[in-house]
């Protein structure tokens, strides 16, 4: 039997260690249970085959694929540790191996590992039977050999640490043996060696031991009491040895599993069966009732299919006389779709800079689904209109990926819901919420409130005067929102932007520097520039016209009459000018502008009053009646002009108007015909005296021209036949003197025109020349100079000098003659002058 046993725990190693080799990317270690927290359990690094480094920028993370986290993660060392002592028997009961299975995920790329630790037992439980004490009644007709199982004593620990010998006090009726099953365990049977005598031995007190394998060995005892009965010659027996059911999870309380039946051929309480659970474990004790009067096994709790997928049943019936009978009863669990998939996240990045390009991982997590075949297949979605998708990865790992630019002015949250659904019937879905954050880049440039501005200021402000406010807006946040303002460079007649206006970088306010004139400049235009604090920064800017509000600061100005005091006006107005004559008119300006420079006039003071009127918009003065010849000859008027501003200016002026006798008949009859027609038969009649006055003028000057210019060729023809005769060259003159007949000497005249203001009268006076054109030629006497007009030599320069002296005087007397004065002042003088020469010139009066 020890041969066989050795031979069965070789061939269970065997098989291990090929299945083993099966599994692919699996790291497998090792724990002894009921080890402190924080115990190694093992080193990945080499099996990663990665550094501390990688480890850690990989966001390696440990996940478990159980409900609770037993192990955790130094990312600093690649430990594995133990984050709670570990109970093997509370967490696998008498499951073997027991396994933990986690996952080491890895990013950047995406690498997922499986890691297996299996919790190794420890001797820490002894073994225990169900009962403290068994009763057998045994008849004493019971043949030699005759076997009574016993109950298997129940070891927490598995391994050599369970169960691995029974033994039996020592007594002359009975022996134990011990067999072992296909799974490992061993359980005993009581054999009968010696024929029971009742009259001998009515009751057996027997003690049966279970001794483990552990070290120390551990022991547990239970009493077995034996009542020798009267002979009872059958045995139970049951229909069937074995019955398989099946049974779908999730199944009500007091659902009819199965019904087991034995029967006894004896009669009375021999033939009365009574049905018992026989070596059964604590988890069949708490799933299923069995009825022992009857046999039924019902569902005492809800069968969950994640937990057992078979239960093995075995039941005892025992007649009224203590003989029984087995049966085993397979109750297979059918799986429903029951469990919801579950949604895993183990790794999260938010917030998320709203320029990460697409493909960005934003999360990872898994989906697990605890079902079996399609009800534990899983699909996995997100929400619609999202600029998300959802990328598979193994082991059903999932990727939350960027598909489409993000834009946090637009929206700066998501909220992502993620619906994991399996393939059972029918289909359970899960949900899980991510809100992934939207961190702000520099990408939007301030806007100003308006495309251009428009601000007005009063003249004469005060410096430091707030103007306006300009404003920009920055769809960014926190420090990409904050805005500065600033003056670009420019100029505002010839000078600097800056020295009229400046701007608050903060608020945008702007501020006049210096007092303004509307007289001067009436508006002017500066740039605002608006720049973010982002990085790089952005900036835009705006136009800003600032226009200059007129004010009444300046008084009307008299144009006429002149009031400076040097050239007192007096205007004359004939007695007999009737109501109504205009005697002047009052012009006057104003340097502001709109309804500021709107002028009126009034008559402030008169030495006649009633006498004279002035018009309120045109300032014409004029007769308000008649003048009579009791009216004073010297008239003063005071005219005020104001304009129409708020408060108004004003200024006066004075005028100083002659009452006279004497005005020509013309223009003082006072016809009974419109006033419109007078004034233009007046026009008419100057213009007639204009052109008449200006005809005799031109033909005067024309006769003049052609009677100078005719005398001028005479006398010019007689000098050159007289003066070519005989005329020295010698030394003292140049041989290339010019010719009078080829052209190369110019003539000179000069005239003067004289017209006097008063009249309209001309005078045209015209001088001709003081010296004729002197030919050059040699003389037979050296020294001999001879001067020809006619029949006149004059010699040397001394004889030009007295000849000039003698002309001067001459046209003196002639130009008085002419003028019939000393000269022509108070007239208008035209004079022309043409050149005559390099030797020649002319002398003006």
């Amino acid at each position: 039997m020890e041969i066989h046993h050795n031979n069965r725990q070789a061939w269970s190693f065997f098989l291990y260690l090929c299945m083993c080799g099966a599994i692919c990317d699996s790291f497998r270690y090792s724990v002894p249970e009921e080890k402190k927290s924080g115990s190694l359990v093992a080193n990945v690094l080499k099996d990663l085959k990665v550094d501390v480094k990688e480890l850690v920028n990989r966001r390696a993370r440990l996940v478990s694929k159980s409900t609770k986290q037993y192990f955790q993660l130094d990312p600093q060392s690649g430990n594995v540790l133990l984050k709670d002592k570990i109970d093997r028997e509370v967490l696998c009961g008498q499951k073997d191996p027991c396994v933990l299975l986690s996952e080491i995920a890895l990013e950047n790329p995406l690498q997922v590992r499986r890691i297996e630790v299996e919790i190794v037992d420890v001797n820490d439980n002894s073994p225990q039977f169900p009962k403290e004490e068994y009763l057998f009644e045994i008849p004493e007709q019971v043949p030699v050999n005759t076997r009574f199982p016993l109950e298997t004593a129940r070891d927490s620990d598995k391994g050599e640490n369970a169960v691995q010998n029974y033994t039996l006090s020592p007594n002359d009726h009975f022996m134990l043996d011990v067999q072992s099953h296909s799974d490992g365990t061993k359980h005993a049977e009581l054999v009968l060696q010696k024929q029971l005598d009742r009259e001998e031995n009515a009751e057996l007190f027997l003690i049966l031991s279970a001794v483990d394998g552990g070290t120390p060995k551990r022991t547990g005892t239970a009493q077995i009491i034996v009542k020798v009965l009267d002979n009872n010659d059958n045995f139970p027996q049951f229909g069937d040895s074995l019955y398989k059911v099946k049974l779908e999870e999730n199944t009500p309380r007091g659902t009819l599993v199965t019904k087991v039946e034995a029967t006894d051929r004896d009669f009375g309480s021999y033939g009365d069966i009574t049905y018992s659970f026989n070596q059964v474990s604590d988890t069949v004790l708490r799933s299923f009732n069995l009825n022992k009067h009857t046999g039924e096994l019902t569902v005492a709790e809800t069968i969950d299919y994640e937990e057992d997928i078979n239960y093995a049943i075995k039941i005892k019936a025992t007649d009224g006389g203590g003989l029984s009978a087995y049966c085993k009863v397979i109750v297979e669990v059918e799986d429903r779709n029951d469990n919801a998939p579950e949604v895993t996240l183990t790794s999260l990045t938010s917030p998320l800079p709203e320029d990460s390009p697409p493909d960005t991982v934003v999360a990872l997590f898994s989906v697990t689904d605890q079902d079996s075949e399609d009800n534990g297949r899983t699909g996995c979605t997100t929400g619609t209109n999202l600029p998300f998708m959802l990328k598979a990865a193994e082991n059903n790992y999932y990727q939350l990926v960027t598909q489409q630019p993000l834009d946090r002015e637009r929206v700066s949250e998501y909220n992502i819901t993620i619906t994991a659904t399996d393939w059972g019937s029918p289909r359970l879905t899960s949900t899980r919420i991510i809100t992934v954050q939207i961190s702000d880049v520099n990408d939007n440039s301030p806007v100003f409130e308006k495309s251009r501005y428009e601000m007005p200021i009063q003249e004469n402000n005060i410096p430091g005067l707030l103007i306006g406010l300009v404003h920009a807006d920055d769809l960014d946040t926190e420090q990409n929102a904050k805005v500065t303002y600033s003056l670009l460079p420019g100029k505002v007649s010839d000078q600097p932007v800056s020295s009229y206006v400046s701007i608050n970088s903060e608020t945008g306010n702007l501020y006049a520097i210096r007092s303004l004139d509307y007289e001067q400049i009436k508006d002017f235009q500066v740039t605002v520039r608006a720049v973010d604090s982002g990085s790089p920064p952005l900036s835009s800017k705006v136009m800003v016209r600032v226009v200059v509000m007129d004010e009444n600061d300046n008084a009307p100005f008299i144009l006429y009459p002149l009031q400076n005091g040097t050239s007192p006006s007096n205007d004359l107005v004939p007695r007999g000018a009737e109501a109504g004559y205009l005697v002047t008119k009052v012009v006057a300006v104003d340097r502001d502008s709109g309804q500021n420079s709107w002028l009126s006039y009034e008559l402030l003071k008169a030495t006649e009053p009633g006498l004279f009127g002035v018009g309120a918009q045109n300032g014409e003065v004029k007769t308000m009646r008649p003048i009579n010849k009791r009216d004073t000859f010297k008239q003063k008027l005071i005219i005020g002009v104001r304009d129409n501003g708020s408060p108004p200016q004003s200024t006066s002026a004075t005028l100083s108007i002659l009452l006279v006798d004497g005005f020509s008949d013309p223009y003082m009859k006072i016809v009974d015909i419109p006033k419109e027609e007078v004034v233009q038969e007046e026009d008419r009649n100057l213009t007639m005296y204009l052109v008449i006055c200006l005809a005799v003028i031109s033909f005067i000057f024309l006769v003049s021209v052609l009677v100078f210019i005719a005398i001028k060729i005479q006398k010019r023809r007689k000098f050159i036949e007289s003066s070519a005769l005989n005329f020295p060259v010698g030394p003292n003159f140049p041989e290339n003197c010019g010719d009078a007949d080829a052209g190369s000497l110019s003539r000179a005249y000069n005239y003067e025109v004289c017209l006097a203001g008063g009249s309209l009268n001309s005078e045209f006076r015209f001088l001709r020349p003081l010296f004729p054109v002197f030919s050059v030629e040699p003389a037979q006497n050296p020294g001999v100079q001879r001067i020809s007009t006619g029949s006149q030599e004059v010699p040397g320069h001394a004889a030009e000098g007295q000849l000039m002296n003698q002309a001067r005087g001459a046209v003196s007397e002639d130009s008085a003659a002419r003028s019939g004065g000393p000269g022509c002042a108070g007239n208008q003088a035209i004079t022309a002058n043409a050149n005559i020469g390099q030797n020649d010139w002319l002398s003006y009066q």
